[in-house]
């Protein structure tokens, strides 16, 4: 079975967007967890959010792809309203990704941000608000102030947040 992963590996982008229109019924895409989740870009994503499974997807992990951006962010989750679960963690995106997760994922439960820079209060006050199944979130080193998690939990009484190593709001229901 490691050789069949190491195979995948190999596959360029478009190869891969390809076998995506093949599998309608598929659900979960987690770039990260092979070698070729560092070279996916803008245009990459653009192609997979073309493919008809798109809309099935439930989870998407994105974790540490230094080479996407919002570009590439709001082409895919634009075309994947059922996702429940998002990992974008380590990328360079800002607000306008998660205005648009918020205006295209109504199912969200999940979504890390670990480590996203870029993102302000502003954008995570507003995907609250639109994603009301959201039950938690990974905020582990954005630049976001404490006493904005505040007005999250203001929004949102039940949700988890993960900030700074703390976990807010423990008592709320568990993913």
């Amino acid at each position: 079975m490691v050789e069949e992963e190491a195979e995948i590996e190999r596959l360029p982008i478009d190869i891969l967007s390809h076998i995506f229109f093949l599998i309608p019924s598929f659900t979960d895409l987690a770039h990260s967890r092979s070698r070729w989740g560092c070279q996916i870009t803008d245009n990459g994503l653009y192609e997979i959010s073309l493919a008809d499974c798109v809309g099935n997807l439930t989870s998407i992990s994105l974790w540490g792809m230094a080479g996407i951006t919002d570009k590439g962010v709001i082409q895919l989750v634009s075309r994947a309203t059922s996702l429940q679960h998002l990992n974008i963690g380590g990328t360079f995106i800002t607000d306008e990704s998660l205005f648009a997760i918020g205006n295209s994922c109504p199912h969200l439960k999940s979504i890390v941000l670990w480590s996203c820079r870029h993102v302000t209060e502003i954008g995570l006050m507003f995907l609250v608000n639109k994603c009301r199944r959201l039950q938690s979130i990974n905020v582990w080193g954005t630049r976001v102030p404490v006493d904005c998690f505040m007005g999250l939990l203001t929004i949102s009484p039940a949700l988890q947040i993960k900030s700074t190593g703390l976990m807010l709001n423990t008592q709320a229901i568990s993913v």
